[in-house]
């Protein structure tokens, strides 16, 4: 028996890690940070998961240029500026920048991360200069989410001490960045976690792979993939204690609980939407449709306009090139029978019924295929006139 008690202090929740923010001027409101750290007082274990996108950051290059299975106590991250697209000079910049390091951090190995345009190399002296006014003795976890945040609206922070049956106990941290540019192949995000349970390596990557494949691979705002995609998971065993299936669930609920986060936070997005495919002839039939389903253009703006118009939805999962027949399909609108064989229109009262389900913030559609035992959940939401005029004017 384990429990798992939500609280307040993100990162700060978990012993032997240190952050905190600072502005160099990349932000113009001087209140928000946009270079920011997180430390550990003791060499960690890392595992990580990257964009699918085929042009890889510079800072996701520089990671894995270490020997697999390396150890690192200090994560540098900057906002506004992606270091994508910036070749081996972008690489060399981020090289440059941990050069300039404090020699008192005694920072091993240390990885970087980076949010926000692409194509522009990094401001060095910029960064560099954070060195003079970062405290990195402190615990400054609501500073740190917010300074990794670029079109996001609010926060994106958690934490969990997960107590064991003999009343021992381990923490995890975490803070989350992402509104736009997310697509269900890995979300565009950034998000780190941070662990004093004392878990094994192996564990790191299978659990972590296991969480984000129920989270982050299962969202889309816009169906766009970024070039910094991010989740990465630090142990500095601490804490000495550790139960795989307590911390496999509470890392679970984690990712899942920011990625509904980044879901709400979809740039310009009024509602979030789970789209459950069941009764395909495969695992990857449903994964298929129902992905097609979180992305679909035509679906997001039935969505914004509360238009229960089941059309777009029975037209997406027939274009996906899945194995369907009109004759077995049904769709609800949470408990609402919205397309049958023998219920193809919808008389006044379940259109009526519909409209009301639509101006939910949240609900479910399901669509059974009617072939197979198979089934998968994806999550999306609409697309407002907000997510053009943000994105329209991202630059200025």
């Amino acid at each position: 028996m384990f429990t798992i008690t939500p609280l307040d202090c993100g990162l700060d929740a978990v012993e032997g890690f240190y952050s905190g923010a600072t502005n160099v001027g990349m932000r113009p409101d001087a209140s928000q940070g946009d270079v920011a750290f997180i430390r550990s007082e003791e060499l960690c274990d890392i595992t990580a998961r990257f964009t699918t996108n085929t042009f890889q950051a510079a800072p996701i290059v520089h990671f894995n240029r270490y020997p697999q299975g390396f150890q690192t106590n200090f994560l540098l991250i900057n906002a506004k500026n992606a270091n994508a697209m910036t070749g081996s000079q972008g690489v060399k910049d981020i090289e440059t920048i941990m050069e300039a390091l404090p020699s008192h951090l005694n920072a091993h190995n240390p990885i970087m991360s980076s949010t926000g345009v692409i194509g522009y190399r990094l401001p060095i002296p910029k960064i560099t200069s954070a060195f003079q006014t970062l405290d990195f003795e402190g615990h400054h976890s609501d500073a740190t989410a917010q300074a990794i945040m670029t079109t996001d609206s609010f926060k994106k922070e958690l934490a969990y001490r997960v107590t064991l049956a003999d009343g021992s106990h381990f923490h995890l941290g975490a803070i989350c960045k992402g509104a736009g540019m997310i697509n269900p192949a890995m979300a565009t995000m950034l998000c780190f976690v941070t662990t004093d349970a004392a878990i094994p390596k192996a564990d790191m990557e299978s659990l972590l792979t296991e969480a984000t494949e129920h989270s982050f691979n299962r969202i889309s705002v816009d169906g766009d993939t970024s070039t910094n995609d991010t989740v990465m998971l630090l142990a500095n065993r601490l804490s000495g204690h550790y139960h795989k299936e307590a911390f496999a669930q509470a890392l679970n609920q984690m990712l899942f609980e920011l990625a509904m986060m980044i879901l709400r936070d979809g740039e310009g997005a009024n509602k979030l939407v789970a789209f459950e495919v069941k009764g395909a002839k495969s695992l990857a039939d449903a994964q298929k449709a129902s992905m097609a389903l979180s992305n679909s253009l035509l679906v997001k703006t039935a969505l914004f306009g509360e238009d229960p118009n089941w059309g777009r939805i029975a037209s997406t999962i027939g274009a996906s090139g899945i194995a369907c027949d009109e004759t077995t399909l049904t769709i609800h609108y949470d408990d609402l029978l919205i397309y049958s064989d023998s219920c193809r229109e919808l008389d006044s009262k379940r259109e009526e019924e519909a409209y009301r389900i639509m101006k939910q913030p949240e609900f479910k559609v399901t669509c059974d295929i009617g072939l197979g035992e198979s089934s998968y959940t994806s999550y999306g939401c609409d697309l407002s006139y907000e997510y053009v005029k943000i994105n329209a004017e991202y630059r200025t």
